[in-house]
């Protein structure tokens, strides 16, 4: 547990200015963007459930891609992939992929990483309003919560302050971590 609540203190504290983001100015600027982070579902519409509909993320792509491109259905097609990108509050980067293959149906693991362990991953989610949106996704068929809403404080980035959230951790239908979180207090005040 002790572990768990490390990863989790070191985790916000790296992407919790990130809450609203802005472009940086062109001579702070490096010569890569992370646009996207794609998870691999066994069942598109359980994620859905989660990411569209409880976290409330927006769709803004759903397609199938298929090989060879000329195929029109799934019969015609050597495989087929149902990908939909969601949108959170940045339209560059901060899109969530969810890739389900349906052809051929690739069957899920027979285990995933421990959470917080090397092979796991961490989405890590702030929100304006953590009891109420937390109430959504802990009731999401297949969501695991590993934390209930609770309050906490990390180190400032000068490491002389603190900075207070509640913090909730969950895992998905498919097994990734997700952190769903409220920082209370604004982003510009953690960077002084």
């Amino acid at each position: 547990m002790q572990i768990l609540k490390h990863c989790t203190a070191v985790l916000l504290t790296l992407f919790a200015a990130t809450v609203h983001a802005a472009p940086l100015a062109d001579n702070d600027r490096i010569p890569v963007d992370l646009r996207r982070t794609t998870l691999v579902v066994k069942d598109l519409e359980a994620s859905l459930a989660l990411y569209r509909d409880a976290i409330g993320m927006k769709v803004v792509y759903d397609n199938m891609v298929r090989s060879p491109r000329e195929a029109t259905n799934n019969e015609e097609a050597d495989s087929a992939i149902h990908l939909v990108f969601l949108q959170a509050n940045d339209t560059f980067v901060g899109i969530l992929g969810l890739m389900q293959y349906e052809k051929p149906i690739k069957p899920a693991p027979a285990s995933m990483p421990e959470p917080f362990n090397p092979g796991s991953i961490v989405l890590l989610f702030n929100t304006n309003d953590l009891e109420a949106g937390f109430a959504r996704v802990s009731t999401v068929p297949g969501v695991t919560v590993l934390n209930p809403p609770r309050d906490t404080y990390y180190p400032s980035y000068d490491g002389k302050g603190r900075i207070p959230a509640r913090v909730s951790i969950l895992v998905d239908p498919d097994g990734h971590v997700v952190e769903y979180n409220q920082l209370m207090m604004a982003p510009e005040e953690m960077l002084k």
